[in-house]
């Protein structure tokens, strides 16, 4: 059976062992992704955490609030199968890092970013030995080379599962520096996402809050969420 249904018709979803690891199991028949490819998970905690997602929905299956399991697919069908081109996404956002672009003023959001930001910069130098340049005003920040080829190839050492989370956490923060840190540990959730909303932020509290905004930093901010929850069920490993 696979995710692509609309009605709940099974009573109970749990974990279960599979050849490789651990699968998911609706009333006893095991679940695959929307490609039809076997769902295996090498966690136990992650599995249990999916099946929970299952057991969460009511009369209909809502894939759109089961993140966990619409990682675990992504990574499954879409990743695997063309690494290269999700690595080379994922690592190009280093070449227009949103904490690469400062403000020319106001001086307080001036201040904030460089307050914000220039401790990530910091960071990514001491951790992967990379130095990325800022800059004021919308220029293109032209990055070195070697700098960018050594974040691809972090980007790269990741295994499909990490490299699905950290593409989720990059697109959703517009920036390979937050998803790295979130990675690492270096940033939670909740600190990402300010992160990534600073300007959005400084701007709502100078002119109000805008719902279709809100709405759309809800939505950033879940998707980091999932995204590092993700990944600490599965560094759980197995049991």
């Amino acid at each position: 059976m696979t995710i692509d249904v609309n009605r709940r018709f099974y009573k109970e979803a749990a974990s279960v062992a599979v050849h490789g690891g651990w699968g998911i199991a609706l009333d006893g028949r095991t679940v695959r992704t929307p490609a039809k490819n076997p769902l295996v998970l090498q966690s136990r905690a992650l599995a249990e955490a999916i099946a929970a997602e299952w057991n969460a929905q009511e009369a209909k299956v809502k894939p759109n609030t089961m993140p966990l399991m619409q990682i675990a697919s992504t990574a499954i069908d879409r990743v695997a199968p063309d690494r290269a081109r999700i690595v080379a996404e994922t690592a190009a956002y280093a070449g227009t890092d949103l904490v690469c672009y400062r403000a020319e003023g106001p001086a307080e959001l001036v201040e904030r970013q460089a307050k914000a930001w220039d401790p990530l910069i910091d960071w990514l130098r001491e951790r992967f030995d990379v130095s990325l340049t800022t800059a004021g005003g919308v220029m293109a920040v032209r990055q070195s080379e070697p700098g960018l080829a050594a974040l691809h190839r972090v980007v790269e050492a990741q295994d499909d599962l990490r490299l699905t989370a950290l593409s989720v956490a990059t697109g959703a923060a517009g920036s390979l520096v937050i998803g790295l840190a979130l990675l690492e540990g270096r940033l939670t959730p909740e600190e990402a996402a300010a992160l990534a909303q600073l300007d959005e932020l400084y701007q709502a509290e100078r002119w109000g809050i805008d719902p279709e905004a809100e709405k759309r930093r809800i939505a950033q901010k879940t998707d980091l969420v999932a995204a590092r929850r993700f990944l600490d069920l599965l560094a759980t490993g197995t049991g």
